[in-house]
């Protein structure tokens, strides 16, 4: 055979390749013609559920085939950005901070994929979290609730503590209104530490800086650098300076330190009274305390009792090469009968509100009372932020924060340091 036969038939042969690694990924290779829609998250423990729904999914929709993939959330975000950007991210995946990803094309707008009358069956608060410039950019798929307290009744008993004692408690910078201060310093003649008081966002920062009167963020600036910001953070940095929290150089994450578990293990181990926290801990407490434990409202600040309350959702890749199968699977992952599965094993709050009762259900049977998440709800609550760039201003603001916790820059000087840093890193994305 000549050569230049021999290279005519192998471009010939690579194109052949080429279609067929094309119509592969579309479609199974058990060559049913069924398409095949991809969806990323980033929690293995969500498999099992997921899986569940979508083959309830897949019985009445035999032509489509939806495949999960787990990307660790230590590299989900960077990921997801570079697989975005190269056009190979999956169909659908999991999404909290989209705005990037909306103000640029690449997801689908929900209010025209499924309709405009789909939001009315979602948690409001979660709709209004994915919703920008007018539409709507994800279909939520579960909401954490509010802030709680996990106390150590155990602990709580060998102090001479009511229960209820903590859910009464108010925090405050004038000392004579304060009560909750008093309380730890009770509890930490039974305990290693008391509370958890550290940089963490959505668990300490945004109940404590929300309950000062304060926000984190107002039209996409970073603003919690005032007197609310002064006496939210004084606080919890205090806590931490007078040994009624652990050490910030446990509970820092990022850098060299990569234990951000540090508080919830301490809590487990029985060393830790008062563990503030959110839903998403709920199931691993009760799989693994050892102890008599229960769920309190978070305490009271000058502002009252204030949290905030994140959702997950799922979005549609708008370079998708097959969007009416995309559209079919949100629509199922988006109503009561394809949500109600994230609820069945108690382990996270449907965003459907009809099936939210699944997971209460669920926990009443196991006999703990979760209204605490719920009831800390009612009244004011703080926005966790977003906008673009909002991930690059905590990736700028975090290590001040954490150096400010470490007692090494003063509260009012870190805030102003980590606001400038914020707002600096959000305008040049």
């Amino acid at each position: 055979m000549r050569e230049s036969t021999r290279v005519l038939l192998g471009i010939a042969l690579a194109a052949v390749l080429l279609v067929g690694a094309a119509l592969w990924l579309g479609h199974d290779s058990g060559g049913s013609g069924r398409t095949v829609v991809r969806l990323r998250i980033w929690d293995q423990s969500f498999v099992a559920a997921y899986r569940a729904s979508l083959d309830e999914f897949q019985r009445a929709d035999p032509d489509i085939e939806v495949r999960i993939t787990v990307v660790p959330w230590a590299s989900y975000a960077q990921k997801l950005r570079l697989d975005v950007a190269g056009g190979v991210a999956d169909d659908l995946f999991w999404t909290s901070l989209y705005e990037d990803y909306a103000d640029s094309g690449h997801l689908m707008d929900i209010g025209t994929a499924l309709g405009a009358q789909a939001a009315q069956a979602w948690d409001p608060f979660a709709v209004a979290q994915f919703t920008r410039s007018g539409k709507l950019w994800a279909v939520p798929q579960f909401v954490d609730g509010g802030t709680a307290v996990y106390y150590n009744r155990d602990l709580l008993n060998a102090a001479g503590v009511d229960p209820a004692a903590v859910t009464a408690a108010r925090w405050s910078p004038v000392e004579a209104a304060d009560t909750f201060r008093p309380l730890l310093q009770r509890l930490a003649s039974v305990s290693t530490w008391p509370y958890n008081a550290a940089d963490d966002f959505q668990s300490i920062t945004l109940p404590f800086l929300g309950s000062a009167g304060g926000e984190f963020q107002q039209n996409e600036r970073f603003v919690f650098a005032g007197r609310q910001g002064h006496d939210a953070f004084g606080y919890t940095v205090r806590l931490v300076a007078d040994k009624l929290s652990p050490s910030a150089a446990d509970t820092n994450s990022g850098g060299g330190n990569t234990n951000g578990d540090f508080a919830k293990n301490a809590f487990l181990q029985g060393k830790m009274a008062l563990f503030q926290s959110g839903s998403f801990n709920l199931a691993t407490v009760q799989q693994q305390a050892g102890f008599h434990w229960g769920l309190a409202l978070i305490p009271q600040g000058p502002a009252g009792r204030v949290s905030a309350n994140n959702s997950i959702g799922v979005a549609g890749n708008s370079a998708s090469s097959h969007p009416a199968a995309v559209r079919r699977v949100l629509a199922w992952l988006g109503s009561a009968a394809g949500n109600r599965y994230l609820g069945e094993s108690g382990s996270t709050i449907p965003a459907v509100v009809s099936e939210q009762h699944v997971y209460r259900d669920y926990w009443a049977a196991r006999g703990v009372d979760v209204a605490p998440f719920f009831d800390v709800l009612r009244g004011r609550r703080i926005a966790a932020g977003g906008g673009p760039g909002f991930q690059a201003a905590l990736n700028a603001a975090d290590p001040i924060f954490q150096e400010m916790y470490l007692g090494r820059i003063p509260v009012p000087q870190a805030l102003e340091q980590a606001q400038d840093a914020a707002n600096t890193a959000a305008a040049q994305q």
